[in-house]
């Protein structure tokens, strides 16, 4: 069960580092600092978990096949994070301006090489599909936390809220493009016989992530054209649920299987 448990810790991480990175797509300046602690806040939250978990599996299971690397890159993610997270406590700008890059190349990092020890027989495809996954994950997550900012700033104009939007939609396709990549490698090479054997949940996996968030998506468009940024929010409700079943399937067919999809 401790792979089970390595799989869906890695949720936990992914939403982290893609949170990290979705929060420079708003302009630093055009937002109120609130809206950047409160939403660091709830991304190093999830990677307390994630990277607290991960830590004590490789700490009191050795059988779970975590490599020493593993728990020392979420560490240092975290430290990374929590100093950047300080700063903006403050106006140390050329601090911040170290240890955001410093932060989200390490978040990176680990997201890859937590998700190609999930799949040691596909690392390549395991650390694509890991990476477009933490984008999705972080871009629905930020929008959903960003049309939460328009209750407390109700004068703050659109032009963010649309940023965050086309952000989650280009990261949407990069994952749908990742997703059909490893389909099209796994179909061709030696994972045939276990898509074949896994070809249900491959297609609630895509029916129910990717492509029912695609659908809000399509809906989110409309909305923030009128615009209309109390509907939208509700709507990146939605869209958050949608990704996270997909994340979650997805997780659990890469416990039934190895596959990175």
């Amino acid at each position: 069960m401790t792979q089970f448990a390595r799989c869906y810790l890695l949720v936990f991480g992914q939403l982290a580092a893609g949170g990290l990175l979705a929060l420079a797509v708003p302009p630093f300046h055009d937002m109120a600092r609130g809206y950047y602690k409160s939403s660091a806040g709830v991304f190093l939250s999830m990677l307390l978990l994630g990277a607290g978990g991960t830590g004590w599996l490789w700490w009191t299971r050795p059988e779970s096949g975590i490599s020493g690397l593993d728990p020392l890159l979420w560490a240092l993610f975290t430290l990374l994070f929590a100093a950047y997270m300080a700063t903006l406590w403050g106006e140390r700008e050329i601090l911040r301006a170290r240890l955001y890059p410093a932060a989200l190349l390490a978040g990176l990092v680990a997201v890859g090489v937590s998700a190609a020890g999930l799949s040691p027989a596909w690392p390549v495809l395991g650390v694509l599909d890991g990476l477009a996954s933490a984008l999705v994950l972080g871009a629905v997550v930020n929008g959903m936390l960003i049309g939460h900012w328009y209750l407390v700033d109700p004068g703050l104009k659109i032009a963010p809220f649309a940023s965050c939007f086309r952000w989650f939609v280009g990261a949407l396709w990069l994952q749908v493009a990742v997703l059909a990549l490893g389909l099209a490698v796994l179909w061709s090479g030696h994972g045939a016989p276990d898509l074949a054997l896994h070809l249900p949940l491959i297609g609630m996996r895509l029916a129910l992530g990717p492509v029912a968030a695609l659908g809000m998506a399509a809906l989110l468009g409309r909305v923030l054209a009128i615009p209309q940024t109390m509907a939208a929010t509700g709507l990146f409700y939605i869209a958050s649920l949608a990704v996270l079943v997909g994340e979650m399937l997805g997780r659990y067919l890469t416990f039934r299987s190895g596959l990175p999809l």
